[in-house]
């Protein structure tokens, strides 16, 4: 199965997306958004973005864990990952986005 975007509404009614990998493991999240089409905008970003490995900001949390934002091309994060136990998940996780990402379907949650 491949991956998809889904574009939802959250409890303080912004707009955000999250990209599921093809075994419905959430990858990449986005910020809230106003708007509805400006979030359809940061899912455009991600694809966009996505493949460029230059875009992806790897970081270590406080905790220790590892994690990784996707930038936009003005240094704007588009999306973040999830906090992993390794270096090699982070990658996993990073190589994954790359993958998935571009031709993610888009759906409604």
């Amino acid at each position: 199965m491949a991956g998809k975007f889904e574009i939802y509404e959250d409890k303080a009614g912004e707009y955000r997306f999250r990209l599921k990998a093809g075994n419905g493991e959430i990858i990449l999240a986005s910020e809230g958004y106003k708007q509805k089409a400006s979030c359809e905008n940061g899912v455009a970003s991600v694809k966009k973005n996505a493949p460029e490995d230059a875009r992806y900001e790897r970081k270590e949390t406080k905790s220790g864990k590892h994690m990784f934002n996707l930038k936009a091309t003005n240094g704007q994060v588009i999306g973040t990952s999830e906090s992993y136990e390794s270096t090699s998940g982070r990658d996993n996780g990073i190589e994954s986005v790359k993958k998935n990402a571009p031709d993610a379907k888009v759906v409604e949650v």
